[in-house]
């Protein structure tokens, strides 16, 4: 019978337990539950292999998020694609005519009005994968645009910039969805709304 170390001990109370957090980002890569269980597992057995690199005091659930990602695109065999960083100006003038129109068509509020958890989902899953993984990390895993940065490998203004566009992208799915789901509710005989009402 082996004996437990003090290392062991500290791998138990520190990474263990953040097992649930890296399952959901595991599955957020995979989209595979199946696959998803194979990379945690092979997370936790190269986390604990290098448990010696983990420097105590630092955020151990954001350790762990990096070594899911590069063990991730390893086993799969998939460089990450390099995106262009986009004009900031260029992309905050989409997003405020994004926003105009959903305000003119009277969906502005259409997801107040309606459940739309499984559109965002599937919102999700649509963004392509270097702008899928920076919103799921910052928005939906809390980590830091820093954290961010070192789990993915890239500049913080590269975190910065696509996580801008992912946020436009969902925005823009979301709103065909209101649409396509036929959410908007002002009738013919309604006046229109007036700016600011």
């Amino acid at each position: 019978m082996s004996e437990v170390t003090p290392t062991d001990q500290l791998f138990e109370a520190q990474a263990l337990p953040l097992l649930p957090d890296v399952a959901r980002y595991a599955l957020s890569l995979t989209r595979s539950r199946p696959d998803a269980d194979d990379l945690v597992q092979d997370t936790f057995l190269m986390a604990f292999q290098q448990w010696h690199q983990f420097r105590p005091g630092t955020d151990c659930r954001a350790w762990l998020f990096t070594i899911c990602r590069h063990r991730f695109y390893r086993t799969s065999q998939r460089a990450e694609r390099q995106m262009p960083t986009e004009d900031p100006e260029l992309e905050a003038l989409a997003a405020a005519a994004l926003h105009t129109t959903a305000a003119n068509a009277g969906l502005e509020d259409a997801f107040e009005r309606t459940s739309v958890q499984q559109a965002i989902e599937a919102a999700m899953d649509e963004l392509p994968a270097p702008f899928r993984e920076v919103a799921i990390l910052v928005d939906l895993e809390d980590q830091s645009y820093e954290a961010a940065s070192r789990i993915l490998d890239v500049p913080l203004g590269t975190v910065r910039s696509r996580l801008f566009r992912a946020r436009r992208m969902l925005q823009e799915r979301l709103l065909m969805h209101a649409q396509d789901a036929a959410l908007r509710v002002p009738s013919a005989t309604q006046p229109p709304r007036e700016p600011g009402q």
